[in-house]
């Protein structure tokens, strides 16, 4: 029994390395993805004015939302990506099976999810960096900026756990998409069809409440279970219905 236990540990670990330099082009569209986020993070986060008599005041909050925005759709894509054929027909280089294979991809994302929530916190400074040297504002660093090192974790975890969720989400998708065609068109239409529907009906509906559920958590224990769990979920149910794919296609 241990040396089965061994055996499957080696295969999982030789082709969770393979696919970390295999997939190299995934960290290089995460870095351009990036950097097209960092430029658009110039008009600010968000923005607010005043003005009275001689004195006109327009208050732009800088921070990396923008950067971690465009990291999920960058998470959620490359593991749509990892799952479709040419991608697994590389699995076919070592002795495998759907679970081998299955769990290097997860590996993968996590890894991928790690250095997506580095780069993306790390934005902020440049974004930051850039509007000292490059504009004309005065610039104040707020609280947010000045986190002491529990927060900066904290938020590291925080990035971390929604890049990884959103990855997981994307894997399931992108099975269901192996399984069926028809979810290529199916799923997108749910999504739009419930976003149109809860704005005619003018209060928080499905999409509105998974996301108040996940993004407006308060408790960040509460909202490390709600992450782990769905995201466990997700992968097993992309593992099941793996299964039912023909071994090489």
């Amino acid at each position: 029994m241990s040396l089965t236990k061994v055996s499957l540990r080696e295969i999982i670990k030789q082709q969770y390395a393979y696919k970390l330099k295999a997939y190299s082009q995934v960290f290089m569209s995460l870095v351009i993805i990036q950097v097209f986020a960092i430029l658009f993070s110039q008009g600010g986060s968000a923005m607010m004015g005043s003005s009275g008599g001689l004195i006109d005041l327009e208050l732009r909050y800088y921070s990396s939302d923008v950067v971690i925005a465009f990291t999920l759709l960058w998470g959620f894509i490359t593991a749509i990506l990892i799952t479709t054929k040419a991608y697994r027909n590389d699995d076919f280089i070592f002795v495998t099976n759907r679970l081998t294979s299955n769990l290097s991809n997860m590996l993968f994302l996590l890894t991928a999810s790690v250095i997506g929530a580095i780069t993306a916190l790390m934005s902020s400074f440049i974004v930051k960096i850039i509007i000292v040297l490059f504009k004309s504002e005065v610039f104040i660093n707020g609280t947010a900026s000045a986190a002491g090192g529990f927060d900066l974790i904290i938020g590291f975890f925080a990035t971390l756990l929604y890049i990884f969720l959103v990855s997981a989400l994307g894997y399931f998708v992108g099975t269901l998409i192996q399984l069926s065609r028809v979810f290529a068109f199916v799923l997108p239409v749910l999504f739009v069809g419930g976003l149109i529907l809860d704005g005619m009906i003018g209060q928080a509906g499905i999409v509105a409440g998974m996301f108040t559920f996940f993004f407006l958590e308060e408790v960040f224990i509460f909202f490390i279970v709600k992450s782990l769990i769905t995201a466990g979920l997700l992968f097993t149910g992309a593992f099941i219905l793996s299964n039912r794919m023909e071994v090489k296609s």
